[in-house]
């Protein structure tokens, strides 16, 4: 099966020599609560290390210790620049997810120490970046910026959530990230809401307008 390569990128560099290209991508769109988290890569091609270009894939198809393998790879590697962005739960229920996705991404890009000039983020719809914007469908698991971007967001959204976690006992974050899984309905029916869920979302929605106890704990 194909694997992310740096295609994607040598097509920039060659209709714009000495181009900037960063690969952006999110993690947590579908959870019942927490932020959405983006990251955005910038890789150089000629100083990627062979292993870097062998191992980073999709972040979905890499168990957890292999993204946190990776994670720590790109943040020691001279070959990777790094931004994040995130929009909290307010932010998504105000905004609506994909705009609330959108803005982590722009932030994640406004965060990286380079100006860059074109941007290849995975999907279909484009974010407002002050840069140029190619999106690809499925690039997370084509281009090796959009994967390496799509590893850094899963792993710091992951820990994120583990940290609610303990705040938050009963919910399962620490293994479920906050996803809709029968366990954490259940807990959202027997300890009521966070401040962390999402009012927007129409499984929490349905347990505020029954009544749900909300839980002012930070």
């Amino acid at each position: 099966m194909p694997r992310p390569n740096f295609s994607f990128e040598r097509a920039v560099l060659k209709r714009l020599p000495g181009a900037i290209v960063a690969g952006v991508d999110e993690a947590g769109c579908g959870p019942l609560a927490g932020p959405v988290v983006a990251a955005a890569v910038i890789l150089d091609i000629k100083n990627t290390s062979l292993r870097l270009r062998r191992g980073l894939d999709d972040s979905k198809k890499l168990s957890p210790a292999r993204r946190e393998e990776f994670y720590g790879a790109l943040f020691a590697s001279d070959a990777a620049v790094i931004g994040i962005g995130q929009a909290d739960v307010g932010e998504v229920d105000s905004l609506n997810i994909l705009n609330a996705a959108h803005l982590a991404m722009a932030r994640a890009v406004a965060s990286l120490k380079l100006r860059v000039t074109v941007a290849l983020v995975d999907g279909n719809r484009a974010p407002r970046l002050d840069c140029e914007v190619r999106t690809i469908i499925g690039g997370d698991a084509k281009s090796l910026s959009i994967a390496a971007a799509s590893i850094i967001a899963k792993v710091t959204r992951d820990r994120l959530m583990t940290g609610l976690a303990r705040a938050h006992p009963g919910y399962g974050w620490e293994s479920n990230m906050g996803y809709g899984t029968a366990a954490h309905c259940e807990a959202i029916e027997r300890l009521g809401l966070t401040p962390h869920h999402r009012r927007s979302f129409a499984p929490v929605r349905s347990r505020l307008d029954r009544g749900s106890v909300q839980i002012d704990l930070i």
